[in-house]
């Protein structure tokens, strides 16, 4: 499978997480849906943020981007009444002039609200309460190809993520075969992984079926432990050493997934593409719009979607004199078409 179809097989599972999640089950509220996710070791996919539906709007007081790990200290800490930073904030075991420093950006951004005193210290006071809009978080590992080899180099990564227990539950999709027995149950893959066969060219509505249901992680319960495989051995605990993971470590790395997922939502592929190209179109699908480059006729990668493109062509003058705006033509509108649809699943800060 060429990597054109790679990347539009995961566009796709994101459109039907979007829409359909979670798969055979209630769905008590609309999930935030976010690609090429995770931490400074390990990047997932597709991750599904599962909210608390009313918590989710309070978070959109926060405003539309990403508040940062230091920014998450001032904001989930800072007090009802003014006090001064140090006294007010817990030690974040590092430099407090970083802190100093993240409390200024939360005062600039309008998070919380900091003065100075009269000793000449910084002090500051919260403008809401930070909620506890995260109840779940799934990753989801794309390989519409999962042979025996995709398999081989996918164990190591899904042992890993199962081990650290980061996610709520970790999940493989890989394309539908119509096959009685899907060819992924077979493969080499950790039980503890659910495994969703997509059909990418279905509906949204009825893309994919579970074959296989995942086993909860539960990473925020205390003693939660951590896989250490220094011999890159199974997950086994009769077979691997295992260590006590800090849960704060755990709550806050995922509240910062969370974040970025907020911000980013899946769609924000367009960031690094380039849409002022004459040959870049965006195609509707089931009521989503999905790229697609007309000199490659079929939907292209952000990595192929580059000034380096050999067939890039910039949108002709005229083009951005009839009925676009002049700052841009049909590229700037299609930013604008891509940007407006990841706002409409992410509420609006009026509604907090």
């Amino acid at each position: 499978m060429c990597a054109g179809s790679e990347f539009a097989f995961e566009l796709r599972v994101c459109q039907w997480a979007e829409r359909t999640w979670p798969p055979a089950g209630r769905r008590e509220s609309a999930p935030l849906v976010a690609r090429q996710l995770g931490t400074k070791y390990r990047r997932w996919d597709t991750v599904v943020i599962e909210c608390d539906a009313e918590a989710l709007r309070a978070r959109a007081a926060f405003g539309p981007d990403a508040l940062d790990s230091d920014l998450l200290h001032v904001v989930r800490n800072a007090p009802a009444a003014w006090a001064w930073y140090r006294d007010a904030l817990p030690d974040p075991g590092y430099p407090w002039r970083y802190v100093r420093e993240a409390v200024h950006r939360a005062g600039d951004r309008g998070v919380v609200e900091t003065r100075t005193g009269e000793d000449g210290r910084i002090e500051l006071r919260r403008k809401w309460a930070y909620p506890d809009w995260v109840e779940r978080i799934v990753a989801i590992e794309n390989k519409p190809d999962l042979d025996a080899s995709a398999a081989r180099a996918l164990r190591p990564q899904i042992e890993r993520d199962v081990a650290l227990g980061l996610a709520d539950s970790v999940w493989i999709a890989t394309a539908a075969t119509g096959d009685r027995v899907e060819p992924a149950l077979l493969e080499d893959v950790p039980v503890e992984a659910g495994i969703l066969t997509v059909d990418p060219a279905a509906g949204p509505a009825a893309a994919a079926d579970v074959v296989w249901h995942p086993r909860s992680l539960s990473p925020t319960e205390p003693g939660t432990r951590i896989l250490e495989r220094p011999d890159g051995g199974t997950h086994d605990a009769s077979a691997a050493r295992f260590e006590y993971a800090d849960p704060e470590w755990k709550r806050a790395k995922r509240l910062e997934i969370a974040e970025r997922a907020y911000a980013r939502g899946w769609r924000s592929y367009v960031e690094s593409m380039r849409p002022d190209c004459r040959h870049f179109e965006v195609a509707d699908r089931d009521g989503f719009e999905l790229p697609h480059c007309a000199a490659k006729e079929r939907v292209q990668t952000a990595a192929e979607c580059s000034g380096g493109c050999p067939a890039f062509e910039p949108e002709p003058p005229p083009w951005r004199q009839l009925g676009w705006p002049l700052s841009g033509g049909p590229g700037s509108a299609i930013r604008q078409l891509l940007a407006d649809q990841r706002a409409r699943h992410r509420p609006d800060a009026e509604d907090a």
